[in-house]
């Protein structure tokens, strides 16, 4: 796995881990924002342009996350953040070490796993793949996911960088994460956000992991999509890490 790095100099550490079919960039902006606070880590996860793995599970990139927290951090990070599939490694590394992190944001992530659409990703990517290297169609994916435009360069160059097997191992492992009954015993401080406006699976995801972890956070955001937190608003995001991280 290779990472991104701002204010190293920092005592406090923050890990944050990008959505699936982004990368790294996907937190540039935060990262800018609390550099003078914290140690930012951006992970580039498995099977992602700029990665040094193909995409193998979700449970592995966990393991391999801890196992840099531990040798790189002193074995605990202050807090860890993630979107998506980010966020289901992040709860997958809850459940494996429950002391890894002191605070933890987990932003739009599913743990209702769907067997239809688990089911349907090859064969539509099958089609489809050959299409994302087509700036039309790129620019036609982007209006979907209603991403601020200033990412588009960086959205083009890396889905076009990303393996046609590793594309679909991922999305099969997001469409087919189940959350382990141990990630209850986590001792972090845990805050789950979810934008008003995204699809039914990722609301009741939100409410089923805050009903599984008793001691969590539950925030709606007002008006908006998948990943609308992380990636559209980033100063108000990096408020919230300040906030529940502390700076200093």
């Amino acid at each position: 796995m290779q990472y991104k790095e701002y204010g190293s100099g920092n005592s406090k550490t923050v890990l944050m881990l990008h959505g699936g079919g982004l990368s790294w960039w996907n937190y540039r902006k935060e990262a800018e924002l609390l550099q003078n606070d914290f140690r930012v880590i951006l992970p580039v996860l498995d099977g992602h342009a700029g990665s040094s793995h193909h995409f193998s599970t979700i449970e592995s990139n966990a393991a391999e996350l801890i196992a840099f927290i531990r040798e790189e951090c002193n074995c605990r990070a202050d807090m860890i953040c993630g979107l998506s599939l980010g966020g289901q490694i992040l709860l997958e590394m809850l459940a494996q070490q429950h002391d890894i992190c002191r605070c933890a944001l987990i932003e739009s992530a599913m743990i209702l796993p769907s067997k239809l659409t688990h089911a349907l990703i090859a064969p539509a990517f099958g089609c489809s793949y050959p299409l994302i290297r087509q700036k039309w169609f790129a620019k036609m994916q982007f209006r979907q996911l209603r991403i601020g435009a200033c990412f588009f360069d960086d959205y083009y160059r890396d889905t076009c960088a990303v393996e046609k097997a590793d594309m679909i191992a991922f999305m099969k492992a997001n469409t087919s994460y189940q959350l382990k009954e141990s990630v209850s015993r986590c001792t972090a401080d845990i805050r789950i956000y979810y934008g008003e406006r995204e699809v039914s699976g990722i609301r009741r995801s939100a409410r089923l992991l805050h009903d599984a972890i008793p001691h969590s956070t539950l925030t709606k955001l007002s008006g908006m999509y998948h990943g609308g937190f992380s990636l559209n608003h980033p100063a108000e995001y990096a408020d919230a890490v300040r906030a529940i991280c502390g700076a200093g």
